[in-house]
Parts: structure tokens; C-alpha cells; sequence
């Protein structure tokens, strides 16, 4: 399963009416912290585009309502969700002002990819040097 996290429930909303409307089968989760959704791997290329921009879009409007509610609240506070090989998902606490400079040059997915691999290295370290793994990328 592909997975896709909000942290507020109406764009998740939007992005699973979104994936009916295309017949993406969404099966949505829910922790103390995120509103996940989860949508089979086998999904088609072109339509797994057109599903991460529109989710691109939801981060966004994600961003903007969390911001709207930190400001109303005067707390100021942000994280990456971290997926573990258990199949659990944590939360890790970042430095709002770190966080929007690295989100100003990422992706919400690219940021995920990159968490996902420092997690995946955490969980099944590989003392081996980065040109002698058999992962053809030497």
C-alpha cells in the first residue's frame, strides 16, 4: 500500500473524494497526531501523478490551515511523521523555522522519501560504503 498523512481532517477528506472520484480504492487510518490514507500499490503511473499533485495540493492547504490554527492559538510547532518497518507511524517534533526552509526546495514526498530512507538505514544498518552495495547504484 501506498501511504499518503494529513494532519487535519478536511484535506483528507478532499484528497479521498478525489481518489473515488478516479476509482482509487482508499482505505483511511487515524492516530492521536495524523489522518492517513492508504491506496494499493499497483496503482497506474500516470494516474499515481495525477494523485500525488493533487496531494501536493492537500499538503498545502494542510500547511495553511495548520499555520492559521498556530497563529490563533500562538503555539508554533511542526514534524515529519516517521513510517517504521512494524508498521507503526511516529511523530518526530521539528523546529517549525527548520522545517519551512527544507519545505521551500522539497516536496511533501520527497521529504517523506528522504525520512523513509533515514529510517529504513536506522532499522537495517549496512556498515558497508555506499559504492560497494550490490544495490546497482555504484
Amino acid at each position: 500500500m501506498l501511504d499518503f498523512v494529513f494532519f487535519n481532517p478536511l484535506p483528507r477528506h478532499r484528497f479521498v473524494d478525489f481518489l473515488a472520484a478516479r476509482g482509487v480504492t482508499a482505505i483511511e487510518t487515524q492516530d492521536d497526531e495524523t489522518f492517513g490514507v492508504a491506496i494499493p500499490d499497483d496503482t497506474a503511473d500516470e494516474l499515481l501523478d495525477e494523485i500525488e499533485a493533487y496531494y501536493e495540493e492537500m499538503m498545502a492547504l494542510d500547511q495553511q490551515i495548520f499555520e492559521a490554527d498556530a497563529q490563533d492559538s500562538g503555539h508554533h510547532a511542526a514534524g515529519v511523521v516517521l513510517n517504521l518497518a512494524s508498521g507503526e507511524s511516529v511523530y518526530a517534533r521539528v523546529d517549525p523555522l527548520l522545517l519551512g526552509k527544507v519545505m521551500e526546495v522539497l516536496t511533501p514526498l520527497e521529504l517523506g522519501e528522504l525520512v523513509n530512507a533515514i529510517v529504513d538505514a536506522i532499522e537495517h544498518p549496512d556498515a558497508q560504503p555506499l559504492c560497494h552495495r550490490p544495490d546497482g547504484s555504484d
